[in-house]
């Protein structure tokens, strides 16, 4: 059986504290030697400045001069005027018109001028578009406060809502939405299946 003082004995020597630390540290390391230069160049590489990228739906109707005034859409005043894009069926336009899908936003454009009407639906469809709404109102008026009675705005909205590609569809609100004076707005989804046609 081994005694306690044969343990301690094994244990090699502590190095002294004190004010011989410094020439104890030099003593146990005199015999190292250096490790050999490797002979390589290190060049810090220059990482690349990022290039920042707009989501999807921003960067393709980000600017006003995305929507043009001068596409025309052939609407007469009183007319219950409707557009669906290539590929979308006439049972969902149907849907549309008979309020299928709940109204989730509106936008109503009364008191701007053509500028400013362009810019809030921009930004309207965009922001709809990111809270994944389906269908949306836009009050145009009727344009019986315009220069000739006539509905400026709506012939405006309708071009500009027919050069979007989020809009699979649109037609003229039920009585009870707006009637002529609205445009009930059908728009993509995000999610795949979730579109019936």
């Amino acid at each position: 059986m081994k005694r306690r003082d044969d343990k301690l004995a094994s244990r090699p020597a502590l190095i002294p504290t004190g004010s011989d630390d410094a020439a104890a540290f030099r003593d146990a390391v005199r015999d190292v030697a250096p490790l050999a230069e490797p002979g390589k160049i290190t060049h810090s590489r220059k990482r690349p400045q990022p290039i920042p990228q707009q989501a999807p739906c921003d960067a393709q109707f980000a600017s006003a001069d995305s929507l043009s005034d001068y596409i025309p859409l052939e609407i007469e005043a009183g007319d219950a005027w409707s557009f669906m894009r290539p590929g979308v069926s006439h049972q969902t336009l149907r849907r549309l018109r008979r309020g299928y899908w709940g109204i989730q936003a509106q936008l109503d454009l009364h008191g701007f001028t053509r500028d400013q009407a362009r810019l809030e639906l921009i930004a309207f469809l965009n922001v709809s578009g990111q809270r994944g709404f389906r269908c949306v109102r836009v009050i145009h008026g009727k344009g019986l406060g315009s220069k000739d009675r006539g509905p400026v705005l709506k012939t405006l909205v309708g071009s500009w809502l027919a050069q979007r590609d989020d809009v699979l569809a649109f037609c003229q609100a039920r009585a009870e939405d707006g009637g002529s004076g609205a445009v009930l707005v059908l728009l993509k989804t995000s999610v795949p299946g979730s579109v019936k046609s």
